[in-house]
Order: structure tokens, then C-alpha cells, then sequence
């Protein structure tokens, strides 16, 4: 599959976004300060109704975008794995690829810890705090050895491309991709007939996305109209901290990136603007994803190499997400007056680097991870009540960096495997 033909327009897209996100602030906030209401129990009708309509108006992009996900993972990464020929080649790239993530999610992790040990941002928290006990209202998984595999291996690929499980859905490709590499000609008509259909869906793609700054205006209007640009004050400090946390995790995988890349980083970084925007403004990396491939492919990375990392990726190497949970994790224990000894944070990061694995794809599954986590350490987890206010705000955050965590990797290993495009 060749998809990287030259866009008339790279910027044009880019800008509407941007537009749109500010846009969205600035008409969420004039509704919040003419429809809102002092008493959260009782919200003002008008202002729920037009939140609904925004609700609808991304949920409608978010819909759009999921449709197309398990028809272009499973396409690309079939057509590249009948092109690389070989199940070594397929195991290199993947042991290269889970290498990768396993160490940036360690370092995510360890620079999260460090981050609030030395911030100590709950301990500053002047909010009341949630009685112990209250029912955060979240539908716990418990992170067993049973779920993480139900969620690696499918029983149906029907059901897993239903369910958008992306990890299942590179299962099964790639058992079918290698499948039709081994029987060699036989297999040309379904590769080629998998090959015009990646290409259809990133010819839908670019029709969605002419639907995107509705969607990010929708998103950004909603979360500001119900909060107010007040909530960011309260938690001003903590949201602070953690973008500054999601800044440096940025900076440091791009200087990664720069030891192998060289300045080639920052064509990466004007390739992969976009989808990082529209991550940010729609709070989902998965919005992110049919543009991100185009986009790296366009930049120069190998389409095998994208077909096989990026799917990977968004199930292992989540980075901003892996931050976010060692972040909440830690705070809810400091604003709870709990102190957590360096070997029982130790035991939690190991145990958020496996569990995190388990649950992707499962709806805020980042904070069921932590709620299950909290539980573990016995923290309460009613602390959780704290953060589901502005979760959304820090979702931006986290969801544009696991899509420039993403980039680095297939650009990494592109280039490890001497298949990256000048």
C-alpha cells in the first residue's frame, strides 16, 4: 500500500482545527457564564440541552472515526505482513516495536512519580474532599491474567472488529497476513482486494475529516460550558503540573528521537500536527489514528512498519496516558494525607505497566485502572470523584501525547529497520 500522495491543502486542516478549539472555548465559556448554574444539582435545562447537542455533534465524529479503525488496521497490516514474506521479519519489527514501548511506558511512569513527589500537589488541594466510601460510579475490571488475555486473543473477529478491540484485531491479522505470505500467489487476488480497501478507507478518512473542527469546536464548547474556565483555577495547580509532566515526557521522546532522526524530528513533528490536535480536541487518541497513518506514511515511514507498530501502539504505548495514572494514583494518596513508601510507588508502577495493558479499549479505562489500583494500596477510591470533574481537560493532554509517543516509535523503528523514506 502507497499512501503518501502530496495533500494541496497540509495547512488549510490544521488551521480549521485550531480555529475551532478556540472557538469552542470561547463560546463554551459565554455560555457558561450566561446559562450556568451555582447549584450543580440542578443544572439549567437550556444549557443541558445544548451540551446534549454537542454531545451529539463529536459523538457523531467519534462514530465516524470508529467505523473506519478495524476495516484500515486489519487491511494495512494484512497487505504488510503478505509483503514482508516472512515471520522474522514480523517477529523483528514486533520485538523492536514492544521493546520500545515497554521502555518508554517505564520512563512515562518513573517521570510521573517523580513529577508529584516533588510537586506534591494534593497535599495542596484546597477542595473538600470526597467521603471515603462514596460510589465513584465507574464499572470496575479487575486486572486478572484472565482479562489481559481475553483481550489479546479474539474468539471472533466479527465481535472484535465490532468492539473496536484493536489488539485483537492485530491478532488475528496477522495470523492471516502471514497466512498469505506463506501460500505465496494463490493469496495475490485477497492482498490486492486488502490493498484497494486500505486505500478506500483513507480516501473515507479524508471525508471525515472534513468533519473534524465541528467535532473539536463541539468538544471544547461542551467541557468549558459545563466547568467554566473557574474549575481550571481550582485545579490550577494540578492541571498545571501535569501538562508541564506531559511537556517534558514530550521533550524527552523527542530528543530520542532526535539521536536518530537527526532534524528529520521536526518534518516529523509538522507531519503529525494535526492528528496531535485533534487528539487534544476531541480528547481520543483513536480519533487520531486513520490521519496518523497517513500522515507518518507521508513523512516517510515504511507503510509494513506503520501497519504493524502503530495498532501495536495504541494498545502498548500510551504514554501520556501511563503518566496520567501514576499522577492521579499519587495524588488522590497525598490529598487523602496518605504517604506512600518509595518501594509500595516501586510495586504500583510495576503493576500499572501491566495492568494498564489489560483494559485498553475499555470506556475510561484509564480510570478504571486507577481505581483498581487504589484499591490494591488501599487508598480510597472515592478520591476518584476528585479528578472525573476535569478528566476531560487532562484527557487533551494525555491523548495528544500518546499520538506523538506513537509517531516516535513507527519512526524509530522505521529507521532501525533502514526502511525509513528520504
Amino acid at each position: 500500500m502507497t499512501t503518501h500522495p502530496q495533500n494541496p491543502k497540509p495547512n488549510r486542516q490544521t488551521l480549521y482545527v485550531a480555529i475551532a478549539l478556540m472557538l469552542g472555548i470561547v463560546v463554551g465559556e459565554i455560555l457558561n457564564l450566561t446559562l450556568g448554574s451555582s447549584d450543580t444539582t440542578q443544572p439549567n435545562p437550556v444549557l443541558s440541552q445544548v451540551i446534549e447537542v454537542f454531545s451529539v455533534l463529536t459523538d457523531i465524529f467519534l462514530r465516524l472515526i470508529k467505523m473506519i479503525i478495524a476495516p484500515l488496521v486489519f487491511s494495512t497490516l494484512v497487505v504488510g505482513m503478505a509483503k514482508m514474506g516472512d515471520i522474522q521479519t514480523v517477529g523483528r519489527i514486533g520485538i523492536k516495536a514492544l521493546l520500545w514501548f515497554f521502555s518508554a511506558s517505564i520512563f512515562s511512569l518513573l517521570l510521573g512519580m517523580l513529577l508529584v513527589n516533588v510537586f506534591e500537589p494534593g497535599s495542596s488541594l484546597h477542595i473538600a474532599l470526597p467521603p471515603i466510601g462514596t460510589d465513584t460510579g465507574l464499572t470496575l475490571v479487575k486486572p486478572t491474567l484472565g482479562n489481559f488475555v481475553s483481550h489479546i486473543f479474539p474468539k471472533s473477529i466479527v465481535e472484535a472488529m465490532a468492539t473496536n478491540e484493536i489488539l485483537q484485531i492485530v491478532v488475528f491479522s496477522m495470523f492471516f497476513g502471514i497466512a498469505c505470505a506463506s501460500i505465496g500467489d494463490l493469496a495475490k487476488p485477497t492482498v490486492k482486494l486488502l490493498d484497494s480497501l486500505a486505500h478506500i478507507m483513507l480516501k473515507v478518512t479524508g471525508y471525515v475529516m472534513h468533519y473534524a473542527p465541528v467535532a473539536v469546536f463541539s468538544a471544547m464548547a461542551s467541557v468549558i460550558a459545563q466547568q467554566g474556565i473557574g474549575v481550571l483555577l481550582s485545579y490550577g495547580k494540578f492541571i498545571s503540573e501535569f501538562y508541564l509532566g506531559l511537556i517534558l515526557l514530550c521533550s524527552a521522546l523527542g530528543c530520542v528521537g532526535f539521536l536518530f532522526l537527526g532534524r528529520r524530528v521536526l518534518s516529523l513533528l509538522r507531519h503529525i500536527r494535526e492528528p496531535m490536535l485533534l487528539a487534544f480536541g476531541t480528547a481520543s487518541s483513536e480519533s487520531a489514528y486513520p490521519k496518523l497513518l497517513q500522515q507518518l506514511e507521508r513523512f516517510g515511514c515504511d507503510e509494513k512498519v506503520c501497519g504493524l507498530v502503530l495498532p501495536l501502539g495504541y494498545s502498548f504505548n500510551l504514554d501520556g496516558s501511563m503518566m496520567y495514572m501514576t499522577f492521579a494514583v499519587l495524588f488522590i494518596a497525598q490529598a487523602y494525607g496518605i504517604d506512600m513508601a518509595l518501594s509500595d510507588q516501586l510495586i504500583m508502577l510495576l503493576v500499572l505497566l501491566f495492568t494498564s495493558k489489560g483494559v485498553a479499549g475499555v470506556p475510561r479505562a484509564s480510570l478504571i485502572v486507577i481505581a483498581a489500583t487504589l484499591s490494591m494500596f488501599d487508598i480510597p477510591e472515592a478520591g476518584l470523584l476528585l479528578l472525573l470533574g476535569i478528566d476531560q481537560v487532562l484527557d487533551m493532554g494525555r491523548s495528544a501525547t500518546n499520538v506523538f509517543g506513537n509517531s516516535i516509535a513507527a519512526a524509530l523503528v522505521s529507521k532501525w529497520e533502514k526502511a525509513l523514506r528520504h
